[in-house]
């Protein structure tokens, strides 16, 4: 019980990640669209290999080939991390950021048993995943394919009691994970130093998603 007497305690959570999910409006049409360019993509170019379990991942060329409904992923996102970034003084980082990003983006199709281990983007200031379908996996947690971000801080505060985390907002994950379940049409973007993998996929059907980089270009 506090009292009169008793000092007040000032939390200040230091180090924040943000990590931010925004909804397009038009996903359904968009993904439609998506999907039939994907799929007519994959059975044309083969799979790159980088920190893919198994599945398809296309060349960082979607750019060129993802049609009007692939380049209103890629503004979308142009805009949010230019609504996300700033300038150490807190000002807006530049008054028009749209123009100001560098690119690449890829897509993924995932199916049973099949995912990305963990790892980072180096090169880049925002990540960004996109999904085109979810799988069914939004609807059943038993079916995996978790968006998966490993702790920043490392395994440290966990090691010496690991049944214990902070009385803090977000402490409970201390030394662990946080996941996130893919939904079609959230648009997930994060800090390219993040380190984050894809847990592998139990569904009998397709998890599409399309990953991208954004760069500032002074």
């Amino acid at each position: 019980m506090t009292t009169q007497n008793t000092p007040q305690i000032q939390m200040r959570n230091l180090f924040p990640t943000p990590v931010a999910v925004f909804r397009l409006p038009d996903h359904a049409a968009i993904n439609a669209a998506l999907e039939k360019r994907i799929f007519a993509r994959e059975k044309e170019v083969a799979s790159v290999h980088h920190s893919n379990w198994g599945g398809w991942q296309s060349p960082a060329d979607f750019h060129s080939w993802c049609g009007p409904e692939g380049e209103a992923v890629l503004k979308t996102a142009q805009q949010l991390a230019s609504q996300l970034t700033a300038e150490r003084t807190g000002k807006q980082a530049a008054p028009d950021w749209q123009l100001g990003w560098r690119m690449n983006a890829w897509a993924n199709v995932n199916r049973a048993g099949q995912g990305n281990e963990f790892h980072t983007h180096p090169g880049a200031f925002w990540s960004a995943t996109y999904y085109v379908r979810d799988g069914g996996a939004a609807e059943d947690p038993s079916l995996g394919g978790e968006f998966e971000m490993a702790d920043p801080r490392g395994a440290g505060p966990a090691m010496l009691a690991p049944h214990l985390c902070f009385a803090t907002n977000g402490g409970q994950a201390m030394g662990a994970s946080e996941m996130i379940r893919p939904l079609e049409g959230n648009l997930v973007m994060f800090p390219s130093w993040l380190s984050h993998g894809v847990r592998p996929y139990a569904g009998d059907n397709v998890r599409i998603s399309i990953a991208l980089n954004l760069t500032p270009v002074d």
